[in-house]
């Protein structure tokens, strides 16, 4: 196998499994169009690894056994390795970077076998998305643009109507130019996960919110920098993510939300309130980007047990004790 280097990169005189490594790293760069963060996760988890082969005296990939991969699993979780005990989720984020990596060589001819594929993931809690009421959300949103917002209260307003409207990841909204607006139908274009692009509506309430931002506020803040970012800051450059969180944070300590509320708060509550409406999960898996169907069916989890209260608290019968079992004469 050719190890392939990303273009530029300087010479490694290091072990043959560390050459791997950055192999891997190029492929799901170029090739796979992974987005930075994870792929700087992945680069964090696999250089533990490569430390925790090292520490067992392994330099090629195939002195790689099962147990030496199980090994790992065991050290990241205990910190027996000398790094950070890490809890299941991020474990098992480790664990599937290590089984890619693996899978990869052998695939590609650089390993006899794959010493991780029978390597499972530690178990991990299930955790459902955190929606709030869409009461709620409307005191959000009527905070974000209230006497007490400030002079940027158009922007505010428009950035939270955009996130709860579209379903935009924050990292999507603010990285939305003017262009990606089509002001005449109210669609978005959104750059997603890996640069994956979707259109998706934004509903009345956020195009009023957004015309009456692009009237009246932007271009007087676009006059301080001109960039082509859709939502501006006070010098005129794009808001930055922390600063749309601050927007957020902001709005809800004004709107007395005692949860705590995130701008994937907005976007549960997006897809939480759409199923509870009777959207398809199919179409609600679009809107959100996601590439697998299974991950947008935990929303109908969050639904099916909305539905299990509201119907416990409402329905006459739901509630008191059940009657005593009658004794079946012998």
């Amino acid at each position: 196998m050719t190890v392939r280097t990303p273009a530029g990169a300087p010479p490694d005189g290091a072990a043959p499994l560390r050459a791997a490594v950055r192999g891997y790293l190029a492929h799901l760069q170029v090739e796979r169009g992974l987005a930075a963060n994870t792929l700087g996760a992945y680069r964090r988890d696999l250089e533990r690894y490569l430390q925790h082969l090292s520490s067992l005296g392994l330099s090629a990939p195939d002195d790689v056994r099962e147990e030496h991969v199980t090994a790992f699993l065991a050290a990241i979780r205990t910190g027996e390795d000398g790094g950070r005990p890490l809890v299941a989720t991020s474990a098992a984020r480790a664990v599937v970077a290590v089984r890619g990596f693996h899978r990869f060589l052998h695939l590609e001819g650089g390993s006899a076998a794959d010493p991780a594929t029978e390597v499972r993931p530690p178990a991990t809690p299930q955790r459902l998305p955190k929606a709030i009421a869409v009461a709620e959300v409307e005191r959000l949103l009527e905070a974000a643009s209230g006497p007490d917002a400030g002079s940027a209260g158009l922007r505010d307003r428009a950035l939270l109507e955009v996130l709860y409207g579209s379903g935009a990841r924050i990292s999507e909204a603010v990285g939305l130019d003017v262009d990606d607006l089509d002001s005449e139908s109210w669609l978005v274009r959104l750059r997603g996960k890996g640069g994956k692009e979707r259109i998706v509506p934004v509903g009345s309430y956020a195009a009023r919110a957004l015309e009456a931002y692009l009237v009246r506020q932007r271009p007087a803040l676009a006059a301080r920098g001109g960039g082509p970012a859709l939502f501006l800051n006070s010098r005129g450059g794009r808001l930055s993510r922390q600063s749309a969180w601050a927007v957020l944070q902001d709005a809800a300590r004004r709107a007395g939300l005692d949860t705590h509320v995130s701008p994937h708060t907005l976007r549960h509550s997006f897809a939480t309130h759409l199923l509870e409406g009777g959207a398809d999960v199919r179409v609600v898996q679009e809107l959100l980007g996601h590439a697998s169907v299974t991950t947008t069916q935990i929303y109908t989890r969050v639904t099916a047990d909305h539905l299990r209260e509201v119907y416990a608290a409402a329905h006459p019968r739901a509630l008191g004790v059940p009657p005593p079992r009658t004794r079946t004469p012998r």
